[in-house]
């Protein structure tokens, strides 16, 4: 895709839709690493998700199919959202061999940011935190030349990506402003094992965690990437300008 919408929780489609266990607590590739293996593609009917190691694949509908509601758990929060297809559940649950329901948080269905970092008025959908993350290709670039083998940008599945600044700018983008729309830094991103997970394979490994320990770790976490909120609507395009407005100080590590 080329363009995006920026809704009020971030951009349109994304994380709009979750697994859950039997406990409703969500599901992710920190403990289930094979979750990369399904691939979504956006459609006119909906969202194709294709089991690249089988090549089953389902239709998701863009509007869930049934009108029962859940209370789901994603980390310390708790959020209304709902259940969207039996026949997905039972889909997922054979190809992953454990019981798993699938759910949609809907316009009504509302999951506020930290409150230490953004007002009330700030929502996300079933991200880990904040609607949106800012890397910078240059850090990315640097970071590969660390490793013994480089790796693509999809390993720490940023919204927005920068491109022609200094490595590591993020991490002082306070405020700056793309696509006539306000976009504020609030929190440096905590990076966990799932940085670790190929997408294309499902396979773990030690990098690139190991390495960015090295030179990217504050106060006994590794960080790379900037958590984002913002205020306003519009269509982002892939080569859209982004202007800083204020930038802040470095990051100290350890």
């Amino acid at each position: 895709m080329q363009e995006s919408m920026v809704t009020s929780r971030g951009l349109q489609y994304d994380r709009r839709w979750m697994l859950i266990d039997d406990s409703n607590q969500f599901l992710s590739q920190r403990t289930h690493a094979q979750l990369a293996l399904f691939k979504p593609e956006l459609t006119s009917g909906g969202i194709k998700i294709v089991h690249t190691a089988t090549q089953q694949s389902h239709l998701i509908p863009l509007q869930p199919e049934t009108n029962e509601k859940l209370v789901v758990h994603i980390w310390d929060d708790e959020c209304s959202a709902t259940l969207v297809s039996y026949e997905l559940n039972a889909w997922f649950s054979n190809i992953l061999n454990f019981n798993c329901r699938l759910v949609y948080m809907s316009h009504d269905d509302l999951r506020p940011v930290d409150p230490r970092y953004a007002g009330p008025e700030h929502i996300t959908s079933f991200s880990d935190a904040y609607p949106m993350l800012l890397i910078g290709q240059s850090s990315l670039d640097d970071l590969n030349k660390r490793l013994a083998q480089p790796m693509p940008m999809d390993r720490f599945r940023p919204n927005v990506v920068v491109t022609e600044t200094i490595p590591y700018l993020e991490d002082k983008m306070q405020h700056f402003t793309a696509a006539g729309i306000d976009f504020y830094g609030v929190k440096p991103c905590a990076r966990c094992v799932m940085t670790t997970v190929d997408q294309q394979t499902g396979l773990s490994s030690k990098e690139p965690l190991k390495t960015m320990a090295g030179y990217r770790k504050a106060n006994k976490k590794i960080y790379f990437g900037q958590n984002l909120i913002h205020n306003g609507e519009g269509l982002l395009k892939v080569g859209d300008t982004l202007e800083v407005k204020k930038l802040g100080g470095d990051l100290k590590f350890d």
